[in-house]
């Protein structure tokens, strides 16, 4: 188990030199990237590709914010364009360019698609995408990575287009470019989430829509996922919509997983691609193998994933033990859609991690004064889901509904070990079985979603000596309205009604019931202005405990646990003029009585509570053009728990210090040559707001990458990258024990040289 103790981080702080010349490095790329001039345009493959698009008549903001979440492209629009004016519906198999025609037809507002943007009123590129009736020019303004049109003011989507540019091998670089989402350990198995700070399972989270609930061992990630799958994720910071799903503390996060109509070119009905990746630094091989296609209304998709190499050296140049890879994943969906616009698809994924991990996944290694505990031991995680969805995608007025039975669990085995050494095999395993029915009614103004959900969560522990099981049940039901009421003003606002059952281990019984709402919104104070603001109050029943910390002998009392409550605050101001943009914003979670139980006797155990506070601000700035894009952006982030500064230990359960991370982007594409060239920058400076030991160590980590398309062979991909170019011994700032004299921190990996192929047919 975790031992919070006092003591000396193990680690190197960057040297001056080192951080100059890789803020320099970075720069350069940022100047290159202004500084060149594409010749030539090439319409990228998602701008050409067909999707399944299903967009009602809404106001265009609210259509608009739809299409860039259904085609995976990045969308610009000036604030003064969206007023007033209601989109066309939109459904079935179409490319973007023909959606947003459709969408715009009869409008008056142009449009234009170029290396992965849609800008919305701006005049057609000659030669290039079509434009709608009666061309306006107007000043863009651009929403990547900005909250959406639809009024969920803490909203983030990384989207298709970024996570491509990304090119992600595990959680960590699929958030590396947002400050306010730090994720802690250096291996997939063991990888946490923090939003603002908060650990994710004070979060709503979903995938393809089906709530998670993967409290296994705190030593062990909660959400394992394969990144190549992932087409979008949706991250609502602090204040999240009725509609993400009971439990949404601190917010939600949706990862959104790829179909085959985004990865069909135009008129293809059947593809496939693989794709290889070699890691230098570990001798690593990860392959990639897909298919897809679909055929008079069938659709299929099948893709998996197996990586195999040794264990990684860190910045110091020392080998990390129980860092090697051995995973399989695997993605299948099977769909079909009648000619009337009924939807049924089937989805299930599943990825398994076997190797020997440290003894702690999460800590490089911990001295507990035990010599019967090995170095490493062996760990096998298993998650896995299955979803099925019905859809309308030709929707008629108040009548848009969505349907969904899911089914998630993850495994974790692990040997345990006493004096004598190895005794048993402890199996711990938590399971959600969820599901959902909810109607989307198109308004004049925008849309409500109505709906009634549930969920049925069982945490279960199967120890030879000391099993346990909990169990959980809720029934909710839930509204929230996008609204345009007035000219330059976007809200959202809804609330929740969530009755829960809670069976302890003993076999108590409770039942609560509570409510939560929300609002925000966004008010355009000039064409280039705007203020936004939300606050919600969320109410989350009582959660499971961690399967490896269930006690038997644990006594609830006559009242059972407290429920887990939470208020969330957030306003700030956005900028955009002619492709730049700025934002600051100031925010703030509050959660009561969250439950962080531990392995005692009696009572005490099963009713440990503690109260958070996580505060901060976020700023960005950035800079788009038809071919090129930089983006600074920096957080500050302070979490307390029970009033005194938070530490990585509470972060196994609850909270984590973060401090301040500064994030710098650029990227540029020479489209004549079918070359990428980016980068991108993370600095963590000293910290000391933490409840023990040493402040933690700055550190400045630099990744460096380019991506050829050649034009005689356009069915190939190559990449090469530099990740961790100046071979920097760091530890990401979310990663457990590096105040703690008595453990050494997991470190990331050192420069690390990796090429990819990919060859599509």
């Amino acid at each position: 188990m975790s031992l919070p103790v006092s003591g000396v981080l193990r680690g190197a702080e960057p040297k001056a030199k080192k951080k100059a010349f890789a803020l320099g490095l970075m720069a350069t790329v940022a100047a290159a990237a202004i500084v060149a001039s594409p010749i030539v345009t090439r319409p990228a493959m998602a701008q050409t590709a067909t999707r399944n698009f299903n967009i009602p008549a809404q106001p265009l903001a609210s259509a608009l914010n739809a299409f860039g979440r259904q085609s995976g492209l990045q969308v610009t629009l000036a604030a003064s364009t969206s007023q007033g004016v209601t989109a066309q519906p939109v459904s079935g198999n179409l490319t973007p360019d023909q959606a947003l025609a459709r969408l715009l037809s009869g409008t008056g507002v142009s449009y234009r698609i170029n290396n992965g943007t849609a800008v919305i009123g701006a005049p057609a590129a000659a030669g290039g995408a079509g434009s709608a009736e009666g061309t306006t020019t107007l000043r863009p303004i651009v929403l990547d990575g900005q909250p959406s049109a639809e009024g969920d003011v803490g909203e983030t989507v990384i989207g298709q287009e970024q996570l491509e540019r990304i090119n992600p091998t595990d959680l960590a670089d699929v958030f590396r470019e947002e400050p306010g989402v730090q994720v802690g350990s250096s291996l997939p198995m063991s990888q946490k989430v923090y939003v603002h700070g908060v650990e994710e399972t004070n979060l709503a989270v979903s995938i393809d829509g089906a709530r998670q609930n993967n409290k296994v061992f705190h030593h062990n990630a909660t959400n394992l996922i394969d990144p190549s799958i992932l087409k979008a994720v949706d991250v609502d910071a602090g204040i999240a919509p009725a509609d993400a799903g009971p439990g949404a503390l601190a917010g939600s996060i949706n990862y959104e997983t790829k179909d085959a109509a985004d990865l069909l070119a135009p008129g293809q009905s059947i593809g496939g691609f693989v794709t290889s990746t070699y890691n230098f630094n570990s001798d690593t091989v990860t392959t990639g193998v897909s298919a897809y296609g679909k055929h008079e209304g069938f659709e299929f998709l099948g893709y998996f994933t197996f990586g195999k190499g040794d264990d990684f050296v860190a910045g110091n140049g020392h080998e990390v033990g129980g860092t090697s890879t051995n995973i399989l994943s695997g993605l299948g969906k099977i769909a079909y859609e009648t000619q009337d616009g009924h939807r049924f698809e089937l989805s299930h994924d599943r990825v398994v991690d076997d190797a020997p991990r440290p003894f702690r996944a999460n800590a490089g290694f911990v001295d507990t004064g035990r010599p019967w505990e090995p170095r490493v031991r062996d760990y096998r995680m298993d998650r896995q889901n299955t979803v099925f969805t019905y859809t309308d995608t030709s929707p008629e007025g108040w009548w848009d509904p969505k349907f969904q039975l899911a089914y998630s669990s993850t495994e974790v085995k692990v040997p345990i070990f006493g004096p004598p050494g190895y005794l048993y095999t402890d199996t711990g395993e938590t399971s959600s079985f969820n599901g959902k029915f909810e109607n989307k009614f198109a308004l004049d103004i925008g849309n409500i979603v109505a709906g009634i959900d549930f969920y049925s969560d069982k945490a279960d522990l199967d120890d030879p000596f000391e099993p346990g099981t909990e169990k959980a049940t809720n029934v909710g039901i839930y509204a929230q309205a996008r609204l345009e009421p007035w000219d330059h003003t976007r809200l959202s606002f809804g609330g929740r009604a969530d009755h829960q059952w809670f069976t302890g281990v003993n076999g108590s019984e409770f039942d609560n019931s509570g409510l939560s709402a929300n609002i925000s919104g966004e008010y355009d104070l000039t064409d280039f202005l705007t203020a936004k603001a939300g606050f919600s109050h969320v109410w989350a029943g009582i959660p499971l405990a961690e399967n490896f910390i269930m006690n038997p002998a644990w006594d609830y009392g006559a009242d059972g646990p407290k429920v887990v409550t939470a208020n969330n605050y957030m306003i700030g101001l956005e900028a955009h003029y002619e492709g730049f943009t700025a934002e600051a914003s100031l925010f703030r979670t509050k959660i009561n009585n969250a439950r962080v139980a531990a392995y005692r006797t009696a009572a005490e155990g099963a009713l440990i509570n503690k109260d958070l506070d996580s505060r901060g601000f976020e700023l960005g700035a950035g800079y788009a053009w038809t071919d090129s894009s930089v983006k600074v952006k920096y957080a500050h982030v302070d979490v307390d728990v029970n009033g005194a500064p938070a530490d990585s230990d509470s972060g196994n359960y609850l909270a984590t210090p973060v401090g301040d991370i500064f994030t710098l982007t650029a990227t540029h594409t020479f489209v004549d040559w079918g070359l990428t060239i980016g980068g991108d920058l993370e600095y963590a400076p000293e910290y000391d707001h933490v409840s023990a030991g040493d402040p933690y160590k700055a550190y400045t980590v630099v990744n460096v990458f380019a991506e050829w398309k050649p034009e005689t062979m356009q069915h190939f991909t190559f990449r090469a990258e530099v990740k961790n170019v100046f071979d920097e011994t760091y530890s990401d700032r979310a990663t457990y024990g590096q105040e703690f004299g008595n453990v050494t921190p997991l470190y990331e990996p050192g420069r690390a040289f990796l090429l990819t192929a990919k060859a599509t047919f």
